[in-house]
């Protein structure tokens, strides 16, 4: 049942202008998702399940109704790896022995507790595909039984989001090739920015993939047992008695070339060890019924990631990443919008799904498996708007819609942004092709519009998002103790409502524009708009 309203407030000025958005409930919810006593928050902890039932009760008193076909849960199950302690893995070439966490990172894997192999090595330049774009990289290469090697990202000159979903199937692509391992070469561009030590740290956080319910394990890479990340010292090595062995340090600064394939000479061997295991995690639904007899069956989605790192492996202090912005804010703005759908007194002709995710820091499988196994029953989503790292210590002017140019989302985010005087800017890292990377990319690749709102880079925003990255992100220090403003909060989920609101209200779905990228490759059948 909704909650009463103020009835002069209706009248006087509606629905949706008549909504107070409150700091106070925002940093209250903040507080405890990311208080040290749910440890992280991680993908199938105990603190992630007090943070799970915490959304789920907030969603409860709302009056929403439980969004999954078994109550405000979606259970996901995992299957968990993380590094053997007892047997550190290492990549052994031409007889000199990589230790892991050095200059080579192996990551643990969900498809065996040991492996120890050899295999001949092929270099596949970026190893991309892709005919329109004249990408051959496999071109004459035969890297069956082999492990491929290839520079990490993309060259320069792709289109920026198209080139980062060719990158998201690098893997995909050796195993379709009859790879059995990949070893991708550390670039600069990635090192400028994760520097080489975040990422051994981040590496040591154990790895998932979750399970379909017949059993078998979501692995479209299981076949690359043989995996790396190396940086350039050991690629000195890898490439030693190669082409590339005198000008090896040009070919991984010169992202303007596309180097050709050839077999290496190099003699590698992959000691991988990890501890397997089984957790369980849970997406939370709670769903707002739409009003119109026909559009309440679509379904307008806002969703946020509940789950973080948990704690570090680090040696320091403080373990705990608590994950105050990323993303305990994108789940209390959530929250904050749902509130204000339900205090408007007026509900929406399409649906509306709050959802809490989980898995994505793990590689988005929580949003991978409600987009496979959708829910609730009966109901097409038809978009989806995910907020996730809200950075909330400035007060922002403008806001980032990634994706915007993609669909006919991107202009109700700017009807939403222009009716508080807010500005909606471009994407100013295109580069870091933040469209494929968070949980709305899930259900793209199932056809549906989406986009991904962040605070923007106006107003002081560049410097506190630089700040953050450069020192919170992903670290401990992503808590409490930053300059949080609360406000900020409050604005962020009030843009989210009226854009949510629009979405639901409006006399057509979201569709995707003509000719687009994303929407002819995964919804080639749907109904598209012209772009404008």
């Amino acid at each position: 049942m909704l909650r009463p309203v103020a009835f002069a407030a209706l009248l006087l000025s509606g629905a949706a202008s008549a909504q107070t958005f409150s700091a106070e409930r925002v940093h209250a919810d903040v507080a405890f998702l990311a208080d040290d006593l749910l440890e992280g928050r991680a993908t199938g902890s105990r603190g992630y399940d007090i943070a799970a039932h915490y959304v789920a009760s907030r969603f409860d008193a709302l009056g929403l109704k439980p969004g999954g076909k078994n109550g405000w849960y979606q259970q996901v199950p995992f299957v968990t790896a993380s590094a053997d302690p007892a047997k550190p893995s290492s990549l052994t070439i031409n007889g000199t022995r990589f230790a892991n966490n050095e200059h080579i990172i192996i990551g643990p894997t969900v498809a065996a507790a040991v492996i120890d192999q050899a295999a001949p090595l092929v270099f596949v330049g970026y190893g991309l595909e892709n005919e329109s774009l004249g990408l051959d990289d496999y071109g004459g290469l035969d890297v069956r039984g082999k492990i491929v090697v290839y520079l990490w990202g993309t060259p320069e000159g792709l289109p920026s989001e198209i080139a980062a979903t060719l990158n998201d199937k690098k893997s995909e692509l050796a195993v379709s090739k009859g790879a059995v391992g990949a070893i991708s070469i550390a670039s600069q561009s990635l090192l400028q920015i994760f520097p080489w030590d975040r990422i051994v740290k981040n590496s040591a956080l154990p790895r998932m993939r979750w399970v379909h319910p017949d059993g078998h394990v979501e692995d479209p890479t299981a076949a690359l047992r043989l995996s790396a990340l190396i940086d350039s010292t050991a690629a000195e090595a890898l490439f030693k008695g190669s082409p590339f062995e005198k000008n090896l340090a040009a070919v991984l600064a010169d992202r303007k070339a596309r180097p050709k394939g050839f077999a290496l000479p190099a003699q590698v061997r992959v000691e991988r060890y990890s501890v397997i295991d089984k957790v369980q995690g849970a997406n939370v639904l709670g769903l707002l019924e739409g009003t119109d007899p026909q559009l309440k069956n679509e379904v307008v989605m806002l969703s946020a990631h509940l789950d973080h790192l948990g704690i570090m492996p680090v040696d320091q202090a403080d373990r705990i990443a608590n994950g105050a912005m990323d993303n305990a804010a994108g789940v209390a703005t959530m929250l904050e919008a749902a509130r204000a759908f339900v205090d408007s007194g007026q509900r929406p002709k399409r649906s509306i799904l709050f959802v809490a995710l989980t898995g994505e820091e793990k590689g988005l499988y929580g949003s991978e498996y409600l987009a496979k196994y959708p829910e609730p029953a009966g109901k097409k989503l038809v978009a989806d708007v995910n907020l996730d790292e809200p950075l909330l210590t400035y007060d922002f002017s403008d806001v980032i819609a990634f994706g915007a140019e993609h669909s006919t989302i991107g202009a109700t985010v700017g009807r939403a942004a222009s009716r508080m005087g807010l500005k909606l800017s471009p994407d100013p890292a295109p580069d870091q092709n933040s469209f494929v990377r968070s949980d709305h990319y899930s259900f793209v690749k199932e056809g549906t519009p989406a986009v991904i709102l962040s605070t923007g880079y106006a107003n002081g925003g560049e410097a506190a998002w630089k700040e953050y990255e450069d020192k919170h992100y992903h670290d401990p220090s992503d808590d409490l103790s930053q300059p949080i403003n609360w406000e900020a909060g409050a604005k962020f989920a009030r843009i989210n409502y009226l854009i949510a609101r629009d979405l639901a209200d409006a006399p057509q779905a979201p569709r995707w524009y003509s000719g687009d990228f994303f929407g002819e490759k995964f919804a080639p059948n749907a109904a598209k708009a012209p772009k404008p």
